[in-house]
């Protein structure tokens, strides 16, 4: 066995449509010092693999495995790439190929060995990175003594049952070039003053958000130019909208305006080596409820890997015995120091068994510090990482009987939770809703936990999206040859071969979760369902979902991330709030006026162009499919006034006066639209408001946040100025069926030919300067009726039709994603405002939300233990627990979920979870009847819905015969509507007053309440289930 001398390190292109959204949260250089990483993982078990799983889809130079022990079946509980074919065999082997088919630009090797024969000194050597998994602490000193002296970055992790373990040491020096991973921040300033400590103020417009000890530099400084790109200042930090940056006393003296920008500076931080630091340890808390644990479980894991190494076994599960000597060697290695003896107890216990949620929690943090090592972006972890969830054992306490093996693929499962508790697992039933990165995860993680494997368990897994590309690089269960097939389909035949008990068990759905498919996802479904676990990437959806679980009371496992951040929140009827009781507030959105007229920022300008591509591309085309196809079109559009009469010159234009027929006509539009928009517009803007204009107070127009911008002057030969043609005339032509072009001397010679004719500002335009300002409209120079005369009518071209454009961010060549970069950075030259390159504005422009599969993999083990609670039926808030985590910094963090809310009325507490339920379809008589009888209340009002379904104002005569009408055909009497055969039941909300409350006192006059607000009558009460 020989280390692999032959590692290339050179520099690869970045493959942007893999790796799209990983690059959003490392960056280009970050991957780019990756793709230099051969990286070498010892063991290549459950842990080892979901290492390499998510370093290899990361995208480092190579990874190589060390795992020469041939595979026994209990390895099938937890290491997702081996088969049952493959017991026997050497591990490391049957990985391999398996591995490789993840990422083709990322080699895998199997250095070899032979069984029984571990990892040596030598064999490490030639690798950038090396990982110890499941190696016992006496060969992780040795391997360590060698990388800490040479400077080879270090980590080493294990797990035993609920319990993980990991260690990092990446040398006496490592460089941390980013440690947060945040985008700098940056900032207008108003003042900067000539001082020996010089205070500078910002725009009071927002917060600047810095700390003492950041770093800045300056831009746009004037007066002051020496602070213009000079070396980084240290803050110290005075209020929210201030801060001092050291001595300016030698500088000029400051003018106006100002940016600021923050300079993140690199970070050294010293490691100390494994034999050194299980001495005088520094332990990251993963959860600072057990402040205690760590130090209980440094003496616990060393105390087990004594045992392995003196017994040649690990201690047998739930044995009194062995765990009496791990509790007594544990004791022995702290000394005075007190250690948690119960905690100890069930180290020993749980020390032979693997739980796949465990690894996936251990494999996506350690993959995330291997990223850090390879890259030096964020900051490491810093020593020693203890994690457990012990919460996550069932509330019946398995026997040592009960954990025995079984020789089954779940022994190392059933030597934690017992027999008993893994046939529940078995025949669990849950709805996974969506099968994107998350989902890909969970199916995995419930493969190996065996969820749905027994007589009685049942998965359904739903998602209308087909796979694209960029799915490859975090969705794991996908291959190259999977693309363009339903993402549900793919993902259960992949898991059914991980796991060959799911075979049969698993259905995979195309329809989406809404209020159109409560056909397919109703009572029944539902009803055979013990939970629901949503992987979802929008909050329309988990709402939706969220509201069926609260109606069917059944349990719902949430989860999200945002590029290293994730969280988790568990939802357990009658015991918590719901997903939907509170939300985050919405983003604050860029007043119109500033995109329209005053950009500031890049965004501005990205959102500017976004809002430019619609009004080009997709409305016109949209607007004259419409005159074209429907009846009385410009009576209906006229009548909603406003800008409509632009509508409808845009439609005489595409249809008429600026219809293209050659492409070279399409290249023309394209010029004389580059000239409206930063030409003329911005001519008119500044006759409109010159630079020299002055506001109310005598103040300067521009200045502040408002940036005087300046007309362009069209050069073919600028990259940017031709970007903006080719794409525009592109996508110009595409809306009428014409081949487009990319020749790029047709596009110079077309478009400077073109003539421009000399442009001359209007006096009575009126321009929106603050958003209580009525929007601006064009000047249009015809009357609506010579417009309208101008119009072909729609008999004339009977079929004929334009194609709007469909945004789509992840296709490089369709001219979307060029036009925005082209249009938001001709934009920005004209406010002077730096441009972004593609990468930058795509994100922007495609909201894309960064993504990378360590935070999926550790997010989705959280999920998977909370499973466990459920489970088991778990009654008591606290044990649960909601997550959050932060790769980058890194952070964990865990609460108890809040509990329900409670309300009253009378004397009667009620949550969200409660509802009335009348069956065989009443009448409303009988149910305002049966609430003034059993609670005292009267009910004012009953909907359905949107439909208002009696009211007590209503008309006597029609609140009569509503009243007597059974509710089923009461709502379609109302609605218009049929009900389908397939509602049995529906949801009715009334409103009921409780006669007993006084509103008013002796003399007629409203009684007022603390808060100073009249006491009302009306009561809230849960919402009603009528069976019909």
């Amino acid at each position: 066995m020989a280390a692999q001398q032959n590692m290339d390190v050179d520099e690869v292109a970045i493959d942007e449509g893999l790796y799209s959204r990983q690059l959003y949260v490392l960056g280009h250089e970050a991957m780019k010092r990756m793709a230099a990483s051969n990286v070498l993982i010892v063991g290549a078990r459950g842990l080892g693999t979901e290492i390499a799983k998510n370093i290899v889809l990361a995208g480092v130079k190579s990874v190589t495995l060390y795992d020469p022990e041939p595979v026994q079946l209990e390895d099938l509980g937890s290491q997702f790439f081996l088969r049952a074919e493959d017991i026997g065999k050497p591990r490391a082997a049957v990985t391999v190929p398996r591995l490789s088919e993840l990422n083709t630009y990322v080699p895998v090797r199997d250095l070899g060995g032979s069984a029984g024969q571990p990892i040596t000194v030598e064999a490490v050597k030639g690798f950038q990175v090396v990982v110890l998994t499941d190696v016992p602490l006496s060969k992780q000193l040795e391997i360590n003594d060698w990388t800490h002296a040479n400077e080879v970055p270090f980590i080493s992790a294990n797990t035993h049952g609920l319990f993980g373990s990991a260690f990092n040491d990446f040398g006496s020096k490592f460089t941390c070039v980013d440690p947060t991973g945040e985008q700098p921040l940056t900032g207008m300033i108003v003042g900067v003053e000539k001082e020996k400590e010089a205070l500078v103020t910002c725009l009071d417009e927002t917060r600047h958000g810095l700390e003492d000890g950041m770093f800045v530099t300056f831009s746009e400084v004037k007066g002051m130019e020496e602070l213009n790109g000079c070396e980084p200042r240290k803050v110290t930090v005075k209020g929210p909208y201030t801060f001092t940056i050291g001595d300016t006393t030698g500088l000029g003296n400051y003018v106006s305006e100002g940016i600021f920008t923050q300079v993140k500076m690199p970070k050294i931080i010293e490691f100390k080596s494994l034999r050194e630091s299980l001495k005088s340890p520094e332990y990251f808390f993963t959860d600072f409820g057990k402040f205690d644990r760590p130090a209980t479980l440094h003496v616990g894991f060393q105390a087990i890997s004594a045992f392995g190494e003196k017994n040649g076994r690990l201690p047998r599960p739930r044995n009194a015995e062995d765990a009496k000597a791990i509790v007594a060697a544990a004791k022995n290695l702290a000394g005075e120091e007190e250690v948690n003896e119960k905690v100890l107890e069930e180290l020993s216990y749980q020390a032979s068994g693997e739980v796949s949620p465990i690894i996936a929690v251990m494999g996506g943090f350690m993959a995330q510090e291997v990223l850090k090592a390879c890259s030096a972006k964020f900051h490491p972890m810093v020593q020693h990482m203890y994690f457990d969830s012990l919460e996550s054992m069932p509330g019946e306490v398995p026997s040592e009987a009960d954990c025995a093996p079984t020789g089954s693929r779940y022994d190392r499962q059933i030597a934690v939770f017992g027999k008993k508790f893994q046939e529940k697992i078995g025949n669990h039933r849950q709805f996974l809703v969506g099968s994107g990165a998350i989902g890909c995860e969970m199916l995995k993680n419930w493969s190996m936990m065996g969820i749905a494997g027994g007589p009685n368990g049942l998965i359904h897994v739903t998602d209308l999206d087909t796979i694209e590309k960029s799915n490859l690089n975090r969705q794991f269960l996908f291959r190259p040859k999977d693309l363009g097939k339903f993402k549900s389909e793919v993902a259960a035949v992949a898991v059914s071969e991980m796991n060959p008990d799911l075979k049969g068990k698993i259905v995979s759905h195309q329809d989406g979760v809404g209020p159109d498919t409560e056909h397919i996802y109703g009572d029944e479904f539902f009803g055979a369902l013990d939970g629901v676990t949503n992987a979802l990437d929008n909050i329309k959806a988990r709402l939706y979902m969220d509201q069926r679980c609260v109606f069917y009371e059944k349990p719902l496992l949430e989860s999200g991330t945002l590029g290293t951040k994730g969280n988790t929140q568990v939802v357990v009827p009658h015991l918590t709030e719901s997903y939907g009781s509170s939300q985050d507030p919405p983003e604050k959105e860029t007043p119109s006026c500033t995109v329209k007229n005053f950009p500031n920022a890049i965004q501005h300008t990205i959102e500017w162009s976004r809002k430019k591509f619609d009004s080009l591309f997709v409305n016109p085309a949209q607007n004259v499919n419409a005159y074209l196809s429907e009846p009385n079109y410009i009576e209906q559009t006229l009548k909603y006034g406003g800008q409509q009469t632009e509508k409808i010159a845009q439609i005489r234009d595409f249809l008429v006066t600026a219809k293209p027929l050659t492409f070279e006509e399409c290249i023309v539009w394209a010029r004389h639209q580059f000239e409206e928009d930063y030409g003329n517009s911005i001519k008119q803007l500044l006759y409109s408001l010159p630079k020299d204009a002055k506001t109310s107070s005598g103040q300067p127009f521009w200045s502040g946040p408002k940036r005087a911008p300046d007309a362009l002057k069209f050069d073919s030969s600028d990259p940017t100025h031709l970007d903006y043609i080719i794409s525009a005339a592109n996508l110009h032509a595409f809306n009428y069926g014409l081949r487009g072009d990319t020749d790029v001397a047709l596009f110079k010679k077309v478009a400077d030919g073109v003539v421009i004719p000399e442009f001359t500002p209007k006096s009575n335009v009126k321009i929106q300067i603050t958003e209580s300002d009525a929007p601006q409209e064009g000047q249009l120079e015809e009357s609506l009726e010579e417009i309208i005369a101008k119009l072909p009518p729609p008999s004339s071209l009977a079929g004929y039709r334009l194609t709007p454009v469909e945004f789509e961010k992840d296709d490089d060549t369709n001219h979307h994603i060029d036009f925005i970069t082209a249009a938001s950075n001709l934009r920005a030259i004209n406010y002077g405002i730096n441009p972004a390159d593609r990468h930058s504005t795509k994100q922007i422009a495609g909201k894309i939300i960064p993504a990378i599969a360590t935070t999926t993999a550790l997010v989705t083990g959280l999920v998977c233990l909370e499973l466990y609670k459920i489970i088991d039926n778990k009654t008591k808030l606290e044990d649960y627990k909601n997550g959050f985590v932060n790769l980058a910094l890194p952070f964990f963090a865990f609460s108890e979920p809040i509990a329900a809310p409670k309300k009253k009325y009378g004397t009667t507490e009620w949550t969200l979870w409660d509802r009335f339920v009348f069956d065989n379809n009443p009448t409303l008589d009988e149910i305002i009847a049966w609430f003034k009888k059993n609670h005292g209340l009267d009910v004012t009002m009953a909907s359905q819905g949107v439909s208002m379904l009696w009211s007590s104002w209503t008309q006597p005569a029609k609140a009569k015969e509503r009243r007597k009408m059974p509710m089923r055909q009461l709502i379609e009497t109302v609605s218009k509507t049929t009900l389908p055969a397939t509602t049995k039941q529906v949801v009715v909300e009334v409103m009921a007053e409780d006669p007993t409350i006084e509103t008013e006192d002796e003399n007629g006059v409203p009684i007022i309440d603390e808060e100073g607000k009249a006491v009302s009558s009306d009561v809230d009460i849960p919402f009603i289930v009528v069976r019909v």
